[in-house]
């Protein structure tokens, strides 16, 4: 793992658990047990009572850190997101200072909206597209044939893409790659009907794709390897 995390310094203890005596200052290591004690992940409450869809995050310990909720990566002491309905298990990654890496897991559920996500459209219409037909799929206005280039806030934003298929046949297959054919991101993706096909952006798509802030310039890619499809609109929920 690339260790490119801003480093964190440490500014309080966590109330709700009983202060760590030790000294664990930048120049050395903490425990996985005083990176839990300093850390917390919750839930926004429903007036019902019931968790809500917004997942805060929060570490006080000095280390380098890392969250991935629902597949998203955030870089910092702090992170927060809103989430569909559903269970998930945030995972925190967290490099001490003398290079200790440290992982806890934190389970958590999301069982009414409290802050709906809002919809921003990124294409809307209707076209159908066979095996191994790349432009049609192509995120460029110049090189595609339907989908617009994508701005560098939404490739650096790591947005995740959902992709509606309104129909698709029987073993259709689909890939996520660059345009120019050189990385293949993700494959043997199975398409159905009606279907919302997540597409998450990466740092390495991002710095391969994008045409600004030392981007490549390549273009994201959709491509399918078997069969054919339909799609209607592209999107991301914030």
């Amino acid at each position: 793992m690339k260790k490119i995390f801003f480093l964190l310094a440490a500014v309080c203890a966590l109330v709700a658990c009983d202060p760590v005596q030790e000294d664990i200052a930048n120049d050395g290591h903490i425990t996985l047990d005083e990176l839990v004690a300093k850390t917390t992940v919750t839930v926004d409450k429903a007036a019902s009572g019931q968790n809500g869809n917004v997942i805060t995050c929060s570490t006080a310990a000095p280390v380098n850190a890392k969250w991935d909720i629902g597949g998203k990566e955030f870089i910092g002491n702090f992170a927060k997101k809103k989430m569909k309905l559903g269970e998930y298990n945030v995972v925190l990654t967290a490099i001490c200072a003398d290079g200790t890496e440290l992982t806890s897991q934190f389970p958590v559920s999301c069982q009414e909206i409290t802050d709906p996500l809002q919809k921003f459209m990124i294409w809307e219409g209707e076209f159908s597209v066979g095996g191994w037909d790349a432009a049609p799929l192509r995120f460029s206005s110049s090189e595609g044939q339907n989908f617009p280039t994508l701005s560098d806030d939404i490739y650096f934003g790591f947005k995740t893409l959902i992709v509606d298929v309104k129909e698709a046949s029987e073993g259709c297959m689909a890939r996520v790659q660059n345009g120019w054919w050189s990385s293949v991101y993700a494959e043997n993706i199975p398409l159905t009907s009606g279907m919302k096909w997540e597409v998450q952006l990466t740092e390495q798509i991002a710095k391969e794709c994008a045409k600004g802030n030392g981007g490549e310039g390549r273009d994201l890619n959709l491509l399918l390897t078997s069969g054919n499809a339909t799609f209607t609109s592209v999107y991301y929920e914030e």
